[in-house]
């Protein structure tokens, strides 16, 4: 009985080993990365919520106003690109995610910097009815803003601009 191992069956036998330490690594590799993408929170706020003064109402309604001009036009583009969809699948893809992301970032500062941090319970009954204007007014742009996310319409776009005029003139400064 000879001990002796083919050449070839040899590098055959160590290159699927190779393989095999690479596959494990990878796999390694991956789990890792899954688990750190776990851990680590899908989006991050540019906010902390902490009143820090660093932010101003102004600049944050002017970047809703910039959202919504991003809105307006994907919604335009997408209407254009759905008229041939399969030659424009990916722009198509393209402007439907970015339409949604700005319809997103417009409830996020609604929610996470007006709502959280500056519409305050009033202290008396002189000031309710304001609270429950801006209140309400906080309400219709979170909806509309998802409806932005939901479809192409026009109306829906078109609102969203007057409520963000609206919500300057109840949110921003008075100077």
């Amino acid at each position: 009985m000879s001990l002796a191992v083919e050449p070839k069956a040899f590098w055959n036998h160590l290159h699927s080993e190779r393989l095999l330490i690479r596959f494990v690594d990878m796999k390694n590799t991956l789990i890792l990365a899954a688990a750190f993408a776990l851990a680590v929170p899908s989006t991050v706020s540019a906010h902390c919520q902490v009143p820090c003064g660093i932010y101003d109402d102004d600049n944050v309604v002017q970047s809703m106003h910039t959202d919504w001009v991003t809105i307006e036009k994907a919604s335009k583009m997408i209407i254009e690109l759905s008229k041939d969809p399969a030659a424009n699948a990916h722009q198509l893809t393209r402007w439907v995610v970015n339409k949604e992301s700005h319809a997103q970032a417009i409830q996020d500062k609604v929610l996470n910097y007006f709502l959280a941090q500056r519409l305050n319970l009033p202290e008396g009954e002189a000031d309710k009815e304001l609270y429950l204007k801006k209140l309400a007014l906080c309400h219709e742009i979170i909806v509309t803003a998802m409806k932005c996310k939901q479809s192409t319409d026009s109306v829906n776009v078109e609102k969203m601009h007057v409520l963000l005029h609206s919500f300057q003139d109840h949110f921003g400064s008075k100077d």
